[in-house]
């Protein structure tokens, strides 16, 4: 796997939370769902990715580096950035394609 598909990878689990109304793909709540299980969603898709990244670099390398906090806050802030697009789409783009709709 080269590192660009690792992005794209990467950047599709970060937008799953904003395209579905399912929690973890596989529940559908009875009322919408929330902002804020939405971001639950999006931290446990983070340490999913982290998972792969850490089973990429034990094939690539055979050993896995320590990392200190900075990385992880680094690496959280980016995967935040990947997320936009679906953050954008779910309380941006949604709303004005309902209101063509209604009228």
């Amino acid at each position: 796997m080269s590192p660009a598909t690792l992005i794209l990878v990467f950047f599709v689990i970060a937008n799953l939370p904003w395209l579905t109304e399912r929690v973890f793909l596989i529940y559908k709540l009875a009322a919408v769902k929330s902002v804020l299980i939405r971001l639950i969603e999006l931290v446990v898709y983070y340490f999913v990715c982290l998972l792969v990244a850490i089973a990429f670099e034990i094939q690539f390398s055979g050993e896995v580096y320590q990392q200190g906090w900075e990385f992880f806050v680094t690496t959280f802030s980016l995967f935040l950035v990947l997320a936009v697009p679906g953050v954008v789409y779910r309380y941006q783009w949604i709303p004005i394609n309902n209101k063509d709709k209604k009228t």
